[in-house]
C-alpha cells in the first residue's frame, strides 16, 4: 500500500514562493536537535511530526521524543519498520508505513505550537554506489534537497499533508487527527495560530542562526572534500597494491604485463590501456597485451609506430611520463610529426583507433628501457590527465619494470639449469663413448703390436695383415680426436671460413667419391646423386660443404643395409637459398627424436648398446656448419625402418641458367679428398 507521493513536492506546488535547497545530513541533524530543543525548554503544547526514514534512525533519537511526548500529546512518530517498530498508542503515536512509500526517502520534522512554528521537509537524493567506502563516510555524504522554514502557511501545509498520510496508515486515529486539525492547523492563512507572537525568535529567526546553517553547510563540504579526497588516494593506493602483488605472483613475463594491463584499465576507468616490449633503438613495436572498453577498436597484433613519434621519442628521451590532453590541438603530433615526415601515419594511427587523449609512461628498469605502457581515452570531450594520475601509472611501470626483470633473471637461471643438465648429459655420453670407441681401438693396437714384437719370425702374410689393423684402428682414434677437435673449433667460432662461389654438383660428386673412397672394403647401399646441371651457384667455403655431404652420407651408410638406396637431391626452396636432401631407405628415426639427433654424442640405441659405431659428433658438427654460413639443417622421419631425410640449406651466390657460364672463372677447388693408406 506504498505512497508514491513525495510530502516535498506537495508542499513545493502548493507554496510556489518556496525554493527547495541542499543540505547535508550532519546540518538537518542540528536542526533537528534545535527544534526539538524549543520544544523541551518551552511551556507550549505543540503538534509535533517527525518521520523518520528507517526504524534505526528512529531509535537514535527515541529517547528525546518520550521526553517531548510529556509536554503535549499530540505527537506522531513516522518509520519504516525494520525489527520492532509497529503502529502503536503509547506515549506518543508511532505509524509504520510501507518501505515502498515515498516517506522511506525523506526527513520530515514539523512543529506548530501557539507561539511558533517550524518546518523541516527533505528528500534524499540519490547516491553513486560507493561500496568500496567507509560507512561513515558514506553518512557524511548524505544529501538531502528540501525546506527549512518558520512561515506558518507552510508549516500547516506539510502538516497537514503528513495528517493525511498518517490517516491513511492508522484510521483508528482519524479523531485524534481532528483534533488536531482544530487546534493547529484549520485557520486562515493570513491568521497565525491562537496566541503566536510575531516577533517570535522562530517567525523571525536571528541572523545567528542563518549564520550557524550556513557554517555547517560550509564545514560539511570541507569535510565532504576531505574524505573525497582520502578516499581517491585509498583507491590509487589499493590499485598500486594489486598490480604490485598481482604481478610480483608470477614469473611469467606474458602473465605479468597482461594482468597489468586488464588492472590500469579497469581501475583507471580508460578507454584502452596497451603494454609492448621494445629498445630505444627500435622502429617498431608489436602490441601483445591490451585493454579496451566495449566498442573501441582493438590494436592487438598491430604494428606500432615508435620512431618518429614525438610523444615516445619526448618519454624514452626525458625518461618520464608524457601525456597529451588533445591529440588534435598539441603541436607534438600536428606540427613536429608533420615536419619529421611522419605527420600523416601518425594523423592515421590516431583517426582510425580513435585517440583523442593520449599517456606514454617508459617502462625503465636502471636505465634500460624494457618497453612502454600507454593509456588511450577514445571519446568526446577529452580529457586532463591529472598529475596524480600520470604519478599513479608511473609507479605502476616501475613496478612492472621491476617484476619484468625478475621474470628475465628466473627465465634465464631455467635456461642456464637446462644448460648445466645438458652439459651434465654431454660429460655422461662422453666418458661413456670416449672409454668405448678408445679402448677397442686401443686394445686391437696392443694386441697386434705384443704380437709382432713376441714373434720375430711371423709370416709375412700374418704380419702384413697385423699391420694393417693397428694402422685402421689408428686411423679410427685419429678420427675420432679430429672429431672433437673440429667441433671445438666450430663452437668456439675459431674457423676461418674462405667464402667462394661453388657448383654445389661438384661439390656433391666429390662427397660421394669421398665416401665411396673410404668404405671401399666394404659393400655400401646404392648412392645417387639426383642433381640438375642447371642449378644456380652458391656462396660458401667448399671444404666444408664437402664435409656436411661427407658426413650426411657416411651417417646414411652406417644406418641403411647394403641392398638399400640413397638419395641426393638438390633443389631450389623459393627464397635465396639451395635446399639438399640426403634420403635413405635404412632403419630411420623416431620422430620425437628428430632434434635430438642433432646434439652431441647422441646415439640413438644408447652409448654402449649400439650395433654401429661412431662418437655422436657427426651431425653436432653439420649443425654447426650449416649455422655458421647461416642456412638451417633438419631432419624427417616416418619413425622406425621407414628411412630418414636430412635437409639443409646454402646460400645462393649468383642465380643462371646455364652453370656453364660461372665456370670460366677460376676458383680453388671445393674440399679434397682425405688420404686413406690402402690395405693390402
Amino acid at each position: 500500500m506504498g505512497i508514491s507521493n513525495s510530502v516535498v513536492a506537495q508542499v513545493l506546488q502548493s507554496c510556489d514562493r518556496q525554493r527547495a535547497q541542499m543540505y547535508f545530513k550532519s546540518s538537518l541533524t542540528a536542526l533537528s536537535h534545535a527544534m526539538e530543543d524549543l520544544v523541551l525548554t518551552d511551556s507550549d503544547s505543540p503538534l509535533i511530526i517527525a518521520c523518520f526514514q528507517r526504524e534505526r534512525f528512529y531509535r537514535q533519537e527515541a529517547h528525546r521524543y518520550r521526553r517531548i511526548a510529556r509536554k503535549t500529546n499530540q505527537v506522531y512518530v513516522l518509520a519504516a519498520p525494520e525489527t520492532e517498530f509497529k503502529n502503536c498508542s503509547d506515549v506518543y503515536e508511532t505509524v509504520a508505513f510501507e518501505p515502498s512509500d515515498a516517506l522511506a526517502e525523506e526527513w520530515h520534522l514539523v512543529v506548530i505550537g501557539n507561539r511558533y512554528t517550524a518546518c523541516l521537509v527533505c528528500h534524499e537524493k540519490t547516491q553513486p554506489e560507493t561500496a568500496t567506502m567507509s560507512d561513515s563516510f558514506i553518512d557524511s555524504e548524505r544529501r538531502f534537497e528540501g525546506i527549512w522554514t518558520f512561515d506558518p502557511t507552510v508549516s500547516r501545509r506539510a502538516a497537514s499533508i503528513l495528517l493525511d498520510r498518517i490517516a491513511i496508515y492508522r484510521p483508528e486515529l482519524q479523531a485524534k487527527i481532528e483534533l488536531a486539525y482544530r487546534l493547529y492547523i484549520t485557520l486562515e492563512d493570513t491568521q497565525a495560530p491562537t496566541g503566536l507572537v510575531s516577533n517570535s525568535p522562530l517567525t523571525n529567526p536571528d541572523p545567528f542562526v542563518q549564520r550557524l546553517v550556513t557554517y555547517l553547510q560550509a564545514g560539511q563540504y570541507k569535510l565532504l572534500k576531505a574524505n573525497k579526497s582520502l578516499a581517491a588516494k585509498q583507491q590509487k593506493e589499493r590499485l598500486l597494491n594489486s598490480v604490485i602483488d598481482a604481478v610480483r605472483r608470477s614469473l611469467d613475463m606474458t602473465e605479468i604485463l597482461q594482468i597489468a594491463v586488464q588492472k590500469i584499465g579497469e581501475e583507471l576507468a580508460v578507454c584502452r590501456c596497451i603494454i609492448y616490449r621494445c629498445r630505444e633503438t627500435d622502429n617498431v613495436a608489436k602490441i601483445e597485451r591490451e585493454f579496451v572498453s566495449e566498442e573501441i577498436p582493438s590494436v592487438l597484433g598491430k604494428i606500432w609506430q615508435l620512431k618518429n613519434n614525438p610523444l615516445f621519442e619526448e618519454a624514452i628521451a626525458e625518461r618520464k611520463t608524457v601525456s597529451a590532453d588533445d591529440t588534435r590541438q598539441d603541436t607534438r603530433l600536428t606540427q613536429q610529426a608533420w615536419e619529421r615526415g611522419t605527420g600523416e601515419q601518425l594523423q592515421n594511427i590516431v583517426e582510425n583507433y580513435q585517440i583523442v587523449s593520449w599517456v606514454i609512461v617508459p617502462i625503465f628498469y636502471q636505465d634500460r628501457l624494457l618497453g612502454a605502457l600507454e593509456l588511450h581515452h577514445c571519446q568526446e570531450p577529452p580529457v586532463v590527465w591529472q598529475e596524480d594520475d600520470l604519478a599513479l601509472v608511473d609507479a605502476i611501470a616501475t613496478q612492472v619494470g621491476i617484476a619484468l626483470i625478475q621474470a628475465e633473471a628466473y627465465t634465464n637461471l631455467e635456461d642456464l639449469n637446462e644448460q648445466l643438465e645438458a652439459l651434465d648429459r654431454t660429460r655422461s655420453n662422453l666418458v661413456a663413448i670416449t672409454g668405448h670407441e678408445l679402448r677397442t681401438p686401443l686394445s686391437t693396437i696392443q694386441v697386434c703390436l705384443e704380437s709382432l714384437a713376441a714373434e720375430p719370425d711371423m709370416d709375412p702374410k700374418l704380419r702384413q695383415v697385423m699391420l694393417d689393423t693397428a694402422l685402421d684402428d689408428a686411423e679410427r682414434l685419429r678420427n675420432l680426436v679430429q672429431d672433437f677437435l673440429t667441433l671445438s673449433r666450430l663452437e668456439s667460432g675459431r674457423v676461418e671460413w674462405n667464402l667462394e662461389t661453388l657448383s654445389i654438383v661438384e661439390c656433391v660428386e666429390l662427397a660421394v667419391s669421398n665416401v665411396k673412397a673410404r668404405n671401399s672394403d666394404r659393400a655400401l647401399p646404392t648412392i645417387e646423386p639426383l642433381t640438375s646441371k642447371n642449378l644456380p651457384l652458391v656462396q660458401t667455403d667448399g671444404e666444408w660443404l664437402v664435409e656436411v655431404l661427407a658426413k650426411l652420407l657416411d651417417n646414411a651408410c652406417k644406418f641403411t643395409n647394403p641392398d638399400g638406396k640413397i638419395t641426393i637431391a638438390v633443389k631450389s626452396n623459393g627464397s635465396n637459398h639451395l635446399e639438399v636432401t640426403v634420403s635413405d631407405t635404412g632403419r630411420g628415426i623416431e620422430p620425437k627424436r628428430l632434434e635430438t639427433v642433432f646434439d652431441r654424442f647422441y646415439q640413438e640405441e644408447g652409448a654402449l648398446r649400439r650395433s654401429a659405431g661412431g662418437t655422436g659428433l657427426g651431425l653436432a658438427i653439420c649443425r654447426q656448419i650449416v649455422h655458421n654460413w647461416g642456412g638451417e639443417i633438419w631432419a624427417e622421419s616416418l619413425g622406425k625402418d621407414r628411412g630418414s631425410k636430412f635437409h639443409f640449406t646454402i646460400p645462393i651466390a649468383v642465380k643462371t641458367s646455364n652453370l656453364d657460364d660461372g665456370r670460366s672463372s677460376a676458383r680453388k677447388k671445393p674440399g679434397k679428398t682425405p688420404k686413406r693408406r690402402k690395405k693390402a
